[in-house]
Order: C-alpha cells, then sequence, then structure tokens
C-alpha cells in the first residue's frame, strides 16, 4: 500500500531489456540501509520489487524488473536513461496516511489535453481511459503518475486537477505537456462502491 505522496525523484541510470522483461536502474536519495531485498517501491505509481540496492555517495541506486503485462500496461515501457520518475516507499504500520490509499496497480494510461498555469499552481485535464471514467468524481482522489491529487472537474471529455507549486517542484508533472500519456489509478473506494453497485443490479 501507498499514499501517492512522492518521497522522492528517482533518475534512470540504466535499462536493459530481455525476454519481454525490463530491467530499471534508478538513483535516488533513499537511505539503502534503510531498503531490504524485496521491498516494494512505487515508480510513477507502479508497484514494483527491489532486486538489487548499491549504495552512492549521496543515497542509493537500486534495480528493479519490470514484467510484460506492466510495460504493456503502463508508461514504464517508454523510460531511457535519463528519465526521471516519481518514488514512493511502501506504507509501514503508523506512518501518516497523507495522501490517500493507492495499491500501486495502474488502471489504465490517461492522456494529458492540456497543461495551464492557474495563479501559483497548475491545472492538468487528463482523459482517462473508458474503463475508469465512471470511477473519477469531483472531490475525489485519483493517482496520476504516483501521485495523490484530488479530481476539481469532470466533463465530456475528461478531468481536471490542481497542481500546488511544492507537487509541481518535486514530483515529474511538471514535465507534462499536452500528449503525454500518464499512470492513473482510480481512488479504491470508489471502485469497491462501483462493483457493490453492479452485484446489486445483477443481483
Amino acid at each position: 500500500m501507498f499514499t501517492g505522496i512522492v518521497s522522492a525523484l528517482g533518475k534512470v541510470t540504466a535499462v536493459e531489456r530481455a525476454s519481454g522483461l525490463m530491467r530499471l536502474r534508478v538513483d535516488s536519495s533513499y537511505d539503502p540501509a534503510g531498503v531490504d531485498l524485496g521491498a516494494s517501491i512505487a515508480h510513477d505509481g507502479v508497484c514494483l520489487t527491489v532486486v538489487e540496492t548499491h549504495p552512492t555517495g549521496d543515497g542509493m541506486s537500486h534495480v528493479v524488473e519490470v514484467a510484460a503485462e506492466s510495460l504493456a500496461l503502463t508508461t514504464l515501457g517508454g523510460l531511457q536513461d535519463g528519465d526521471h520518475v516519481n518514488l514512493e516507499r511502501s506504507l509501514r504500520v503508523g506512518d501518516e496516511l497523507g495522501g490517500h490509499i493507492v495499491q500501486g496497480h495502474v488502471d489504465g494510461l490517461g492522456e494529458v489535453l492540456a497543461v495551464r498555469q492557474d495563479g501559483e499552481g497548475w491545472r492538468l485535464k487528463i482523459r482517462p481511459p473508458q474503463t475508469i471514467a465512471h470511477l473519477i468524481a469531483p472531490k475525489g482522489s485519483i493517482a496520476v503518475s504516483g501521485v495523490s491529487l484530488t479530481v476539481n472537474e469532470v466533463d465530456a471529455e475528461g478531468f481536471g486537477v490542481l497542481i500546488i507549486p511544492h507537487t509541481w517542484a518535486v514530483t515529474t508533472l511538471s514535465k507534462l505537456k499536452a500528449g503525454d500519456k500518464v499512470n492513473l489509478e482510480a481512488d479504491m473506494m470508489a471502485r469497491y462502491a462501483a462493483r457493490l453497485i453492479e452485484a446489486r443490479r445483477d443481483a
């Protein structure tokens, strides 16, 4: 489980592809003493397992493996050396739930329709896949590339979110432009509510 609060910005330093699997090496400011082999770290909202760790001068380097399904359904397949990714360590018992409950299981790819500055913040307009459009509601939560955000408006084109200056500065959202793809995970509570409604309708 995660909260959608990015705790580090990682830099991709190596990408290896073989037999449908991709290995990513990512540098970050994390303390290597606090990251065990097998630990879960969300990369742009995708939960991945750490298979190697290496200390560096100002943090650590870790390696994760991305399976073919994740490559097909998320933005990770397009990563290249030098790209940055939003990182979040898995939630521990007693940690503050600063965002909302995020599972690290991407529901689909959204398309950025517009990026514009609004005062000191920025507004994003995103078109979600039809499979999750019904799960997105004004004032609800959604994870965009691993970042917990509040939905401001919803219309026939998609939904809008407002990014505050801090989030803009410490995540990859500031790199987005119209036409880019983003990983979307709908609010877990909305998903269960929709499933309950379907079950009652089918009963």
